[in-house]
């Protein structure tokens, strides 16, 4: 079994497409996925899958989520490892400034790669810095001059409905869940 996270786009945000935690929960079990749980409202779901190729998991799972909750579901997929690498590669010093800075990732669904993403990302000197990662792209804004910043902008390009976007807080988090998950005795795998 391998250990993933389903970082789901634009739910319970302005009041568009509300999905209750435990109907979101409900939905993953009944396709069969082990040790299913969900982390706050905007819609990280954990759990353990036969290994499988991540585009027919991520196909399956948006198909499974627009027939039970009736939107255009689109998700970004990562495996337990990708989230280890996704944290340790981080540029130094990313996230250690919080009371300075604002951080996020930048999680692309393929085919958008780092490259094409980062082309189209755009920074104000002096507010904001962006650095390429694998599979992401890391994001930091002065909080003293966050209006300012160039991310809320990225809602109006293309390439925006090709990844989700996780504060730096939430990413590390996610992380340490699937750690303590993994570090759980094993469970018999679902039926």
């Amino acid at each position: 079994m391998i250990q993933y996270v389903a970082l789901l786009r634009g739910i319970n945000v302005g009041g568009n497409h509300l999905i209750k935690m435990p109907e979101l929960r409900l939905c993953f079990e009944t396709l069969g996925f082990g040790n299913v749980a969900t982390y706050i409202q905007s819609g990280n779901v954990l759990f353990e899958a036969a290994e499988q190729e991540p585009a027919d998991l991520t196909a399956r799972i948006e198909e499974a989520l627009a027939a039970q909750f009736g939107y255009a579901a689109r998700i970004v997929l990562r495996s337990h490892d990708q989230m280890r690498a996704i944290v340790a590669g981080a540029p130094a010093g990313f996230g250690n400034q919080p009371e300075r800075y604002r951080y996020d990732v930048i999680f692309l669904r393929e085919p958008l790669t780092v490259a094409e993403a980062m082309r189209q990302l755009r920074t104000r000197e002096g507010v904001d810095q962006a650095c390429a990662g694998d599979g992401v792209c890391y994001f930091a804004r002065l909080a003293s001059r966050a209006a300012q910043s160039y991310l809320s902008r990225i809602v109006a390009l293309p390439v925006y409905q090709s990844m989700t976007i996780r504060n730096w807080n939430t990413t590390v988090k996610l992380r340490a869940l699937m750690d303590a998950r993994a570090a759980e005795p094993r469970r018999s795998p679902p039926v």
